[in-house]
């Protein structure tokens, strides 16, 4: 699904190939899908943010059009590090040295390592409907478990999952967005036939398999290795009031415990903040982003 008023491109990063979305004027903005999405989860802000910023839609590593290589047995070619740097890296082919990011979802975990590894690239983050990898594993229990099956479900080696969801990818991508949406505004099934598209590629499941591997894995190594790292730029949280982060955690206070400047509240809807409530999302975006271009 096109993004209105954004040109599509791909850009070569050190061999791989990062699929975008571009255009709009003013301060750069970098935006970052979720599973089992692509970039199209924007198609409700992006026209809204673009007359403000020069707007970035990127496909996460392993998603929508992007490269998506095999993973590896150390799962590292999934870690959020690696997928940031993809996105730094193109960011930069584009001209854009410093930038501000809001990821939704797996695009909110790579953006949060992004402002760990890239804290003189990234002026200002978002992350909508997530806490902290960590915080999620450290604090498992049943409730969550039970919320977040696919967590556990993805993490499953010698190609289980893959095969499973493979035998009817379309049916297990509708059911996914029927069971973490809300009773706010629908998910336009345009976007959703885009999704569908992206997500029956074999290679796309695989790849997405290996994100959850990553976060379950890697991921936290890498956390563990910097705990006392925290996040230094300006921090906006959103998630859905009907969804089970709102539910299960104090959801402003999980990142409190890792970033020095926290704000965000509850939008209606689920766990899709772009395509359930994009009034108040965008709202929240363009007032948060905008001292962008002064910091």
């Amino acid at each position: 699904m096109p993004l209105p008023g954004l040109a599509p491109q791909v850009v070569d990063v050190g061999g791989s190939a990062v699929a975008l979305s571009a255009g709009g004027e003013g301060p750069p903005l970098l935006l970052l899908h979720g599973y089992p999405q692509t970039r199209a989860c924007w198609h409700k802000v992006a026209p809204g943010l673009a007359e403000r910023f020069t707007v970035v839609a990127a496909d996460l590593r392993g998603y929508g059009d992007s490269a998506k290589p095999p993973g590896d047995p150390a799962h590292e070619r999934y870690s959020k590090r690696a997928m940031a740097g993809d996105l730094v890296g193109a960011m930069r082919a584009l001209g854009h040295e410093r930038f501000a990011v809001a990821g939704h979802d797996r695009g909110g975990r790579v953006a949060h390592r992004m402002a760990l590894d890239h804290p003189d690239v990234v002026t200002r983050a978002a992350v909508l409907d997530i806490v902290p990898t960590r915080t999620l594993f450290a604090r498992t229990d049943q409730a969550f478990a039970t919320a977040y099956y696919h967590w556990f479900f993805l993490i499953q080696p010698d190609g289980l999952p893959e095969t499973m969801i493979g035998r009817d990818p379309e049916w297990f991508l509708r059911e996914t967005l029927r069971r973490w949406s809300g009773t706010a505004e629908p998910l336009d099934e345009s976007a959703i036939a885009g999704y569908v598209r992206a997500f029956s590629d074999p290679a796309a499941i695989h790849a997405s398999c290996e994100d959850y591997r990553a976060a379950a894995s890697i991921d936290l190594e890498h956390d563990a290795a910097d705990a006392g790292a925290r996040v230094r730029c300006p921090l906006l949280v959103l998630w859905g009031e009907q969804g089970r982060m709102h539910a299960l955690y104090d959801v402003l206070a999980a990142w409190r415990e890792v970033a020095d400047d926290v704000r965000g509240r509850p939008v209606p809807g689920g766990h899709f903040c772009p395509e359930e409530a994009p009034r108040e999302t965008l709202s929240e975006l363009l007032a948060f982003f905008a001292p962008v271009g002064a910091d």
